[in-house]
């Protein structure tokens, strides 16, 4: 047999990642339970960007929030040879919205899956049930390491009670004497209360420092060590702010000498070298949602006298006599038992007993034959596996998602408009229009990919968009590389891209200050709405004030002014249309895709049948004018289109793509029609080479887009608006298959 294994794996700090080389290692390295040959290999999820030295078996890694990584490895696992995969699913290590992203490998994956589940929710929200399900649904089976997990699958989740198996988590096959190992450690004259782990605030490693006090006092030779690392994602949002909160606890307290924190993760036999030292282990958490704990499995492995609160492991893993368990942040009741097992060593030592016997029955090599008697068992029944094939849409043929382009042309003044081939052109200095779209870009960027450079990128882009207003609301557009002004007022495009891009930082700002300000600046600039009369500065601001009542539905006046700013798109349309031009003006000039799109908003906002007629009657003449033979021929702003007259070819623009590409999005997102995503994708090619010239538009090396094409060919020219337009288009197309992996979930 030969498998594939997927989750995290050391050296990455992960207690999943501990559990998927004990369960290799149990089946494949060390496998004593069958004569049959087993082999098998890692596919590790990365964190982010981060990289580490893995061992030989590590075949492939998946960025945890690049989405091409998740295809590229399910293509090496199915050319792989391999007869079944493994999966350790924890909502955390994957990417996409409560770890959409691995539900597109699963659907191509051409041989059977088992999915181990480390983490059940009791009250899902809806896409944690929906993705939970999925992964469920493609499983052949389901491995779950407690009793209440399955009562959780088959009451909340609606899995079939046959799919589920249970094994309990595996504990290493590691016995240290306590005498020697205290001796190592210098601990030969302590009491060690023990707790290990990745440290987070639901942990409640407070209510165990609360109960020392009463305990030193009749046992002042008690230490309690805490050993393990910060988590990681509270590392990257509160800092240390919870191992400090409890440094001041034990200040307070005086407990100094009584309390060590050992802030490493520590390789697996060193851990249960402290464990065997340990006198007592505790898990205080907090609250009762804790379906598995590799740590309290550990501890019951190693024969610790454990003292744990009743989350849903614990209560199971400690039945029978095998721990104590004490109420959630009671550390009272805590204090109580610890003197009571410190008091009576007959009690301990029966305790520790029980635990250690037990953890004789739950070895690696033993739950390791267990997945191995399960895998023969799929095997053997040769099942049927349904490869999904999905939609058109490929992000396996994007090129890798980068800002590096974007880098070159911001400073701290904001993104410079122009470029000569890929150098900034400074003496052409900045405009609103292109710091709106960099705001938009980066904004999405952040949101879909946590990319630490469009956060840093953000501020630069909203403080020139501040800079350029006016007292009464409306802004200047160009401003010099000396910084100063070149008009008194932009145009009403810019205007409209400006509010499209706040009303977007409306509903998702990475923090309150940047809400607050962007909040600021958008009704500052609201009086000026209604005032527009460029239909794509209302266009443009439609599409704004959609995404601000997104997150403010109660808004009423604010509902009142996109109706009547769709109105007036309306009557545009009415006076123009005839039976064969459906459009809203005489002639289709540039950024076309953008009228349409903002109705399809609209649509959605105010769920109104004219608006939607409109929008859609018009989205298919364009289509029909752009897209006639497969691929993306954009009017050229050369000449435009006249009603009366012949189209231009040339030049076609990067804006122009990007407005089809969003409009196709929308108009996906508005009917759930997956036609609409071939036509989204068609228009994204154009920026890849399927236009006319059939050109590359984006340039591999300096990771920008190229301004265009003329008749002779690709204006090499890399300014700000085109490469936005690209990286826009790049992470619409993301979320638009992301969109579609949900679409089946509903």
């Amino acid at each position: 047999m030969k498998l594939a294994y997927i989750g995290t794996y050391p050296p990455r700090e992960c207690g999943i990642g501990t559990f998927t080389m004990n369960l290799y290692k149990s089946m494949v390295m060390n496998n004593e339970s069958t004569k049959d040959s087993i082999e098998g290999f890692i596919v590790a999820m990365n964190d982010h960007d981060q990289t580490f030295n893995y061992p030989e078996e590590v075949k492939q890694t998946i960025r945890q929030e690049h989405q091409r990584d998740y295809l590229e490895a399910v293509k090496f696992i199915n050319l792989s040879g391999v007869d079944l995969c493994i999966l350790e699913h924890e909502f955390g290590i994957y990417g996409g919205q409560n770890g959409i992203y691995i539900l597109p490998l699963l659907h191509r994956l051409e041989i059977p899956l088992i999915v181990t589940l480390h983490t059940i929710v009791k009250t899902p929200s809806y896409n944690e049930k929906a993705v939970l399900q999925e992964i469920c649904k493609m499983a052949h089976k389901v491995v779950v390491m407690s009793h209440t997990a399955i009562k959780f699958l088959i009451s909340i989740y609606n899995v079939d009670k046959e799919k589920i198996i249970f094994i309990e988590h595996g504990v290493p096959d590691i016995q240290f004497n306590q005498k020697k190992t205290k001796k190592e450690f210098k601990l030969e004259n302590k009491k060690l209360l023990l707790t290990f782990g990745i440290i987070s605030r639901n942990k409640g490693i407070e209510t165990v420092i609360k109960a020392l006090p009463k305990v030193i006092e009749k046992h002042p030779e008690v230490l309690y060590m805490v050993l393990g690392k910060t988590h990681p994602n509270v590392l990257r949002h509160s800092g240390e702010e919870y191992r400090n909160y409890l440094r001041r606890l034990i200040k307070s307290l005086n407990l100094g000498d009584h309390v060590f924190f050992m802030n490493e993760f520590v390789a697996q036999k060193e851990l249960f070298k402290y464990l065997s030292a340990s006198d007592i282990y505790i898990t205080p958490y907090l609250n009762e949602a804790q379906i598995t704990s590799g740590t309290l499995s550990y501890a019951i492995g190693v024969g610790s006298a454990v003292i744990s609160t009743p989350y849903w492991h614990a209560s199971e893993l400690l039945a029978d006599g095998r721990g104590r368990l004490f109420n959630f942040n009671d550390s009272d009741e805590l204090s109580t038992i610890f003197l009571e097992l410190l008091d009576n060593p007959e009690v301990l030592k029966n305790l520790r007993k029980k635990a250690y016997d037990y953890g004789r029955t739950i070895t690696w090599p033993k739950s390791g034959g267990k997945y191995v008697a399960l895998v023969k068992k799929i095997l053997a029944a040769k099942p049927e596996v349904v490869v999904e094939k999905g939609t058109t849409i490929d992000p396996l043929i994007l090129p890798p998602f980068s800002l590096v382009h974007i880098k070159r042309l911001t400073d701290d003044t904001g993104i410079i408009q122009h470029a000569k081939f890929g150098i900034p052109n400074l003496k052409e200095g900045y405009c609103l229009d292109d710091n709106a779209r960099a705001l938009l870009m980066v904004l999405m960027a952040y949101r879909q990919k946590k990319d630490s450079m469009a956060l840093d990128f953000m501020p630069y882009y909203l403080s020139y968009i501040h800079y350029m207003q006016n007292k009464n609301g409306t802004f200047r557009n160009f401003l010099s590389f000396n910084r100063n002004f070149l008009d008194e007022m932009g145009s009403e495009d810019s205007f409209g891209r400006t509010i499209w891009a706040l009303g977007y930082l409306l509903g998702n700002a990475p923090n309150d200050a940047y809400y607050q300000t962007g909040k600021s600046i958008f009704f500052d600039a609201s009086p000026n709405f209604e005032k527009l009369q460029s239909i794509r500065g209302i266009a443009n601001t439609m599409v704004g004030i959609s995404y601000y009542l997104r997150s403010n539905p109660a808004d009423d006046s604010m509902t009142e002014r996109l109706r009547n700013l769709a109105g007036k798109l309306i009557r545009h349309y009415e006076k123009n249309c005839s039976p064969d031009w459906k459009w809203f003006e005489s002639l289709l000039s540039y950024d076309n895709g953008i009228l349409p799109l903002a109705l399809l908003h609209s649509a959605e906002i105010l769920n109104d049948d004219k608006i939607t007629e409109i929008a859609l009657e018009t989205m298919h003449f364009l289509t029909g004018i752009t897209l006639k033979d497969g691929y993306l021929s954009s009017i050229g702003n050369e000449k435009w289109f006249n009603k009366e007259g012949e189209r231009s070819m040339f030049a076609q623009q990067p804006v122009d793509a990007l407005a089809m590409v969003l409009m196709y999005h929308q108009a996906f997102h508005l009917t759930k029609d997956k036609e609409y995503l071939t036509k989204l994708f068609a228009c994204f090619l154009w920026f890849l080479g399927e236009n006319d010239l059939r050109m590359n538009l984006f340039d591999f090396e300096t990771q920008g887009c190229c301004d265009g094409f003329e008749s002779y060919g690709v204006n090499r020219n890399q300014g700000a608006e085109s490469s936005l337009a690209y990286l826009i288009s790049h992470l619409t197309v993301l979320q638009a298959f992301e969109e579609f992996e949900k679409i089946d979930l509903r």
